[in-house]
């Protein structure tokens, strides 16, 4: 059995974002022994799912893991990439499918979060805010897992407040957030993209924060997770398949 192993990720219109994207998973790819790794992405960045998938096989793939590179489970994991695999899955019977989950809530990431903002800003006040941004996503559970690290961020930066707020498909969205923190902050606004890449959601947030900086705010943002080696490690791991994740086979 020849294993291969496809690498997802979201996709962007950023030229910068595409860029860093393939960046981070040519690094991933160098530190996994395997004979076959492809990098594709679900929509706006070439290759698409389909032409990666394929390279796999004409490399002489039996097995494919695909490894999505989304930090939680929405309607991209739930839907999208299955949907986009099942026709390749009719083409190749023969070719066993597996697919990891989303990154999920993890303690190990919200760590990183809480490091990140420290290497930005240094000692963090309680009297600081925290406005987490989520790309969003209509499905419920986003909110769930919001839920669980506001909680904690809160509890590892000891701040009073942290907020979160939404780019796309959900409430509260982010101009109506940062309006909100930003009006009831007694000290700093550390706001922090819930996103692994730059791209054009990340530049909206940039552009607003610049704003807030040149009018007198004291506002800070912090850099995307991908920066933050945890987040590599997590891509490794379920590369290798030393990930503690339950695999759903799509084809067996």
């Amino acid at each position: 059995m020849t294993k291969a192993i496809l690498y997802v990720g979201h996709g962007t219109r950023s030229k910068k974002g595409s860029e860093e994207a393939k960046e981070f998973l040519g690094w991933v790819i160098s530190r996994v022994e395997a004979p076959i790794q492809e990098i594709s992405f679900l929509e706006l960045t070439e290759p698409f799912i389909p032409e990666g998938f394929e390279r796999c096989v004409e490399k002489g793939a039996t097995e494919i893991t695909v490894v999505p590179i989304f930090l939680l489970t929405a309607g991209h994991i739930k839907e999208d990439i299955p949907d986009a695999l099942e026709p390749l899955r009719e083409k190749y019977p023969e070719v066993n499918v597996k697919i990891a989950p989303a990154f999920g809530v993890q303690e190990r990431i919200v760590d990183a979060i809480s490091e990140l903002v420290r290497a930005t800003v240094g000692k963090v006040d309680a009297a600081d805010s925290i406005l987490l941004v989520g790309r969003g996503s209509s499905d419920p559970s986003i909110h769930e897992a919001f839920s669980e690290i506001k909680k904690g961020v809160g509890d590892r930066l000891g701040v009073s407040r942290v907020d979160v707020c939404y780019l796309a498909a959900t409430t509260p969205l982010f101009a109506e957030g940062i309006e909100s923190v930003s009006s009831g902050a007694a000290g700093r606004v550390l706001v922090v993209p819930y996103l692994l890449f730059a791209g054009l959601l990340l530049s909206e947030v940039e552009r607003e924060v610049r704003k807030r900086q040149r009018a007198g705010q004291d506002i800070l943002l912090i850099e995307p997770l991908s920066r933050h080696e945890v987040i590599q490690e997590i891509v490794v791991g379920r590369a290798l398949g030393k990930e503690d994740w339950r695999v759903a086979a799509i084809n067996t």
